[in-house]
């Protein structure tokens, strides 16, 4: 099975072409260009690289979310795009699951997380058993206070260490390291942020458990509301966030 993987949740751009077992190409940019400007070239660039059929493809996936809301968008309308061009099913990764599987078989909880701003951070709580991917909390926008307190207890009551990974992670980075009690790693910049072939790692995993969709099924999770739909909210008490107006 032949797949290929798109990541534009966050300031990385990336995208993979992936075998099981083996990452055949992967192109990864974190500049301050617009998702618009990157994905579709990148995506072209390593088909004409390694001579892509681009009917030798059996799915496509994609981090879903959290994320950027205009990153999320920009990588969903590309997946769906090929997906309805080419006919194939869509595998919806969530994006902190893919960050999970850049420490794929650790023995240490992960916690990837990305900066909601307000305090806040979208975060999920992960850890190893074998090859498969348990999760001890799933992805959510949580307070850095409240998971900091969250990741103490959890490390109490297992007994194992921390790594660290995402923007988050570095924006809240001296939060973390005057209240984590427990021990604890941040991860290499190597390693820290989203990458494609992570995307595809997941999906492997989620395809065998019969979870794709067809491109009209797929939708981000966005997790909240966005700025200006707050905004827009707050002025229109009648609108909720969430709603729109016809």
């Amino acid at each position: 099975m032949k797949i290929l993987a798109i990541d534009s949740s966050g300031m990385p751009a990336s995208a993979a072409v992936a075998e099981e077992g083996r990452i055949l190409a992967e192109y990864t940019v974190c500049f301050k260009k617009t998702h618009s400007q990157t994905l579709l070239p990148m995506i072209d660039a390593i088909s004409r690289m390694i001579d892509l059929d681009p009917a030798s493809l059996d799915a496509v996936a994609v981090a879903g979310g959290p994320g950027s809301f205009t990153g999320l968008r920009i990588g969903s309308a590309t997946a769906k795009g090929i997906g309805l061009a080419l006919d194939r099913p869509l595998v919806h990764v969530p994006t902190l699951e893919a960050m999970a599987c850049n420490f794929f078989g650790s023995s240490r909880i992960l916690c990837p997380m990305m900066d909601a701003r307000r305090s806040q951070v979208f975060a999920g709580i992960y850890s190893f058993r074998n090859e498969t991917l348990d999760i001890l909390t799933d992805q959510r926008p949580v307070r850095i206070e409240d998971l900091v307190k969250e990741l103490n207890a959890l490390a109490a009551e297992t007994g194992r260490s921390l790594i660290l990974l995402g923007d988050g992670a570095d924006v809240y980075r001296s939060y973390l390291e005057e209240n984590l009690t427990a021990g604890y790693l941040f991860a290499p910049p190597n390693l820290n942020a989203q990458r494609a072939s992570s995307v595809a790692v997941r999906a492997f995993q989620l395809i065998r458990e019969g979870k794709i969709q067809t491109a009209e099924q797929h939708c981000p999770d966005y997790l909240r509301v966005s700025q200006a739909e707050r905004v827009r909210a707050e002025k229109e008490p009648s609108l909720k966030p969430g709603s729109a107006a016809e």
